[in-house]
């Protein structure tokens, strides 16, 4: 596993974004925030870069889906944004701390679409949990997990013919 070469952030509404930026500073990890010009975004500090981009509702996910490398962290609520991501080889998480994969992506759009077909026939259904102190809490936890065995797998080994 190539270690990470950044967490993208899908932050228009993104709940986690002090977590995310915590976590980057403490692994060294560049943190991108991208969010329409209708999200003022004062979250910088070191290793953060702040994507401003317009107002159209897909802008954010076609800069990240544009920009995202094999090796970034993903974070979106998103699950087509996450499904490209994936097929660019890098990995993606929801807000909540749930890794999306190649085995539970296709579950995931499928339960999608089959929640906007309920929609447009007229059902609705009660839309997600209140996001508590707990998925966050989750999320840092994950999110933190995960930069540690992707920082820990770029490192060479002790039988490695790799120069440090």
């Amino acid at each position: 596993m190539p270690t990470a070469h950044r967490v993208i952030v899908d932050a228009d509404s993104c709940p986690v974004k002090h977590e995310i930026i915590a976590a980057g500073q403490a692994n060294s990890v560049p943190v991108v925030l991208v969010a329409s010009f209708d999200h003022v975004l004062k979250e910088a500090g070191d290793h953060v870069s702040i994507v401003q981009v317009d107002r159209s509702d897909q802008s954010a996910d076609l800069y990240i889906a544009n920009h995202i490398k094999r090796g970034d962290i993903l974070v979106s609520g998103d699950f087509g944004l996450a499904a490209m991501a994936l097929g660019k080889g890098a990995y993606a998480m929801s807000v909540r701390g749930q890794q999306y994969t190649n085995e539970n992506i296709d579950y995931l759009l499928d339960r999608r679409h089959a929640q906007m077909k309920m929609r447009r026939s007229g059902k609705h259904s009660k839309g997600p949990k209140p996001f508590t102190d707990e998925d966050r809490k989750n999320f840092l936890q994950s999110l933190t997990r995960l930069l540690q065995i992707l920082q820990e797998n770029s490192k060479p080994s002790a039988n490695s013919n790799t120069c440090i």
